[in-house]
């Protein structure tokens, strides 16, 4: 870790430890989750000599690293179901089947087409910024440094794309009936 990592722990590592057992109530988990974002602040060490609002960055990474751990274990916890002691039935058969049906397949097809096209019918910007973050899955500071303008700009940017598309989604008649209710 080089010197402006090691001062910013120094200064924000009491912060962030609180934050992490406010989210968790739990102070393992929160030792594990400030792990987790202070391996991201690392990896993303280029990026803190440019960031405006050090503490609201941090604050950020740290909301998010615990968004995605608590998605992952409410996604993995609907898969495996409250079981006995000792199980009558294998394991894997309590996990849903990956396989589609030839429907799931084609409608699946057939959404994705749709969507395609309603990308290509995007802006330039919105257009350009949708194909970064859903398609290369570049992160949001990637996408600010090649398009040179601010993550939140990127942010905005995303939104308003987003919007832009369930508008068009919803104008198109052949594409509603693929909307969730």
């Amino acid at each position: 870790m080089n010197g402006q990592i090691e001062q910013v722990y120094e200064e924000y590592h009491r912060y962030i430890y609180h934050l992490c057992l406010k989210l968790t109530r739990n102070q393992t988990e929160a030792e594990d989750l400030m792990q987790e974002v202070w391996m991201k602040v690392v990896r993303y060490e280029a990026y803190v000599k440019d960031v405006d609002h050090l503490k609201a960055w941090l604050t950020t990474i740290c909301m998010n690293t615990f968004r995605d751990r608590y998605r992952k274990t409410v996604r993995r916890s609907k898969h495996i179901l409250n079981q006995p002691d000792q199980l009558d039935v294998p394991v894997l058969d309590l996990f849903p089947s990956d396989s589609l049906t030839a429907e799931d397949i084609l409608e699946k097809d057939d959404l994705s087409q749709m969507v395609q096209l309603k990308i290509a019918e995007l802006d330039g910007i919105y257009k350009t910024t949708v194909l970064y973050f859903y398609v290369y899955q570049y992160s949001l500071i990637e996408i600010a440094d090649l398009m040179k303008v601010s993550i939140g700009t990127v942010k905005s940017r995303l939104f308003r794309a987003k919007q832009r598309l369930k508008e068009m989604m919803i104008a198109d008649t052949a594409a509603v009936e693929y909307l969730p209710a």
